[in-house]
């Protein structure tokens, strides 16, 4: 189960956003019934590239 603030990664490529599958991001909101999730993406230096929303199936869990 994902929650808010877990970090995550993209499950896919995201092209319009410049984005790559594995991609690290932090969840900032979870969607009613995790069927969407409002995610930021930042570089490894804390800058975000993006906030954007996604589906559960273009988020993955980090490994640990």
């Amino acid at each position: 189960m994902i929650r808010e603030l877990d970090i995550v990664q993209l499950a896919r490529d995201l092209p319009s956003w410049g984005l790559k599958r594995g991609d690290t991001a932090t969840v900032v909101l979870v969607h009613k019934h995790g069927t969407a999730y409002e995610v930021e993406v930042t570089t490894p230096a804390g800058e975000t590239l993006a906030v954007i929303t996604l589906s559960a199936d273009q988020i993955m869990s980090r490994p640990a």
